[in-house]
């Protein structure tokens, strides 16, 4: 989902308009609907206050009233005006339209009514004050309306932005002055703003409804996507009554060494528990039967190895038998950093017609030689690195960039030709394609090992699938580029449902004792947890 100025969201509407898919009072009232379910999916109320400026947010406010008037106990309307006369068109329409009989606030001593601070002491308290992009700081009446929601005790829900917010800006919610709603939740609509991703702008969910305007026909400045469930569920679309396993794709996971077989057996489990039709674990000879024994839907293969246990140089001479049938291949994970190691891996790159997914201690093998990361088959395989800043840091050679963890990513992306997961806090996904995506699910929980290993899994499962990832493509993709995208966007994918499984296992249990196969068990519901974003129109950048 990309992440747009308030321009580009103006100029996104503006185009949906004028294609005819909908009417500017269409429009705000889905955003009207789509607030009540946030609100409905989120919060306990039986008696609701809207304050609601003179613009379309005010639209957005009366909308949502008309809504909640059907589930709530008691819903008031204060409107910031005079009378109906003061509205834009179509706040005004839908006053008239649902009957709402508001509360005109024409001046701040309006405020200060009885009638008024009745209806502020409701248990919800929606935002639908400032549009976006209006002048800032604000002052006079819509001021006053703002530090009237601040000090009421019920539950603050703002509508698109919190009034008072610049959502160009990515400054964090402290030094952005006092004169901003502290919002308890945010529904954003169409797309989110650098605000909504960067500003920290409320402890509570922040969800984005497109209202059917598909903002990724529309460029953006930020040159940065959000991912939420959404492609989840364009990348894991409902299989097939006809479905057959060959359509899955069958994953081979080169991994693993003595005392590390574990990081062999996550690897391949996570590939099976993200919808691998087949898995194959090719690791040293001396641990096949443990990987073997840990679950019977592994099958292995075993591999020549050193002395000390890990996959030794002559392994090599299998890779044409290994890939035979295979239709991605993920690499590293449990390998040691040593020189047989690094010979193994650089052989592989180089003759490996399969999408390579490459982890870990094996990416100092290319250190100094990022070039030889770049597909030579001529079958323009595709290759993924999975790595945390230490090991973007060593394989870039240098000592410690200045660049932003995005700029990093796409660096690696340039030089490697590859799609890259920059792993930590706000993972960075940086694709083949151009495209660049940050994951804001994860938690401190999966900082331990194994992590890594399932995520690994979940990127192979999901680049095997035969099954085309559908979905609204960026405006000025060319088709030499959608089979790239399509792939860049099942890693950003994976690397969403690996977070978001984190973050239920952290819920279900504590961030202390999460382990990784805790994510195993949690993918259900995240998967789950996608399609129940999807169908409702109604994607999470924060939970």
């Amino acid at each position: 989902m990309r992440i747009l100025t308030n321009e580009e969201v103006r100029h996104a509407e503006e185009q949906a308009l004028a294609r005819a898919e909908m009417s500017p009072l269409t429009l705000i009232q889905r955003a009207g609907y789509a607030a009540a379910q946030f609100c409905i999916a989120h919060f306990k109320f039986t008696r609701v206050c809207i304050v609601c400026g003179r613009g379309k947010k005010g639209g957005y406010g009366l909308a949502a009233a008309a809504a909640l008037r059907r589930i709530a106990e008691d819903v008031a309307v204060i409107m910031l005006a005079g009378s109906a006369e003061d509205l834009s068109p179509e706040p005004a329409a839908i006053s008239v339209q649902a009957g709402l009989g508001p509360l005109w606030a024409a001046n701040e001593a309006d405020l200060e009514s009885d009638d008024i601070r009745e209806a502020m002491e409701a248990d919800l308290i929606l935002d639908a004050i400032m549009d976006p992009g209006a002048p800032l700081p604000i002052s006079g009446l819509e001021k006053k309306a703002v530090a009237a929601i601040n000090d009421a005790s019920g539950t603050v829900v703002s509508l698109d932005l919190p009034s008072g917010v610049d959502g160009d800006s990515s400054a964090p919610l402290h030094e952005r002055g006092q004169d901003i709603v502290f919002a308890q939740g945010i529904i954003a609509f169409i797309a989110p703003r650098p605000a909504h991703v960067f500003g920290d702008l409320t402890p509570g969910p922040v969800a984005v409804s497109e209202l059917g305007v598909h903002p990724a026909l529309t460029s953006n400045k930020v040159e940065l996507s959000a991912i939420t469930g959404q492609e989840p569920g364009v990348a894991f679309p409902p299989r097939s009554r006809d479905s057959h396993k060959s359509d899955f794709g069958h994953v081979l996971v080169i991994a693993g060494s003595r005392g590390k077989a574990g990081a062999a057996c996550l690897t391949g489990l996570s590939a099976l528990h993200t919808g691998a039709g087949l898995v194959t674990v090719a690791c040293p000879e001396s641990i096949e039967a443990t990987v073997a024994g840990f679950s019977p839907e592994l099958m292995t293969e075993g591999l020549s190895e050193t002395p000390d246990g890990a996959i030794s140089i002559e392994a090599g001479d299998k890779l044409e038998k290994m890939l035979a049938g295979k239709d991605v291949v993920v690499a590293g994970p449990g390998f040691p950093a040593n020189e047989a190691a690094a010979q193994f891996v650089r052989r592989l790159a180089a003759l490996c017609p399969l999408p390579l997914l490459l982890n870990g201690n094996v990416l100092s093998a290319f250190a100094g030689r990022c070039n030889e990361l770049k597909s030579r088959s001529g079958a323009r395989a595709l290759r993924v690195l999975a790595l945390n800043s230490g090991e973007a840091v060593r394989l870039l050679g240098v000592e410690q960039p200045a660049e932003s963890r995005p700029a990093m990513a796409r660096r690696i992306a340039r030089e490697t030709g590859a799609c890259v997961a920059l792993k930590g806090h706000r993972t960075v996904v940086a694709g083949v394609s151009g495209e660049t995506w940050v994951n804001l699910t994860g938690n401190p929980a999966l900082a331990r090992g194994g992590s890594g290993e399932v995520l690994c899994g979940m990127i192979g499962a999901a680049l095997a699938r035969r099954t085309e990832a559908g979905g609204s493509l960026p405006v000025e993709f060319t088709a030499d580029l959608i089979s790239a995208f399509r792939n860049d966007l099942k890693v950003a994918a994976a690397v969403y449902l690996h977070g978001l499984a984190g973050d239920l296992a952290r819920d279900m249990l504590h961030e202390n004792t999460v382990i990784a196969t805790d994510l195993l068990r949690t993918l259900t519901d995240a998967f789950r947890d996608c399609e129940l974003q999807t169908d409702r129109g109604l994607f999470y950048l924060q939970r």
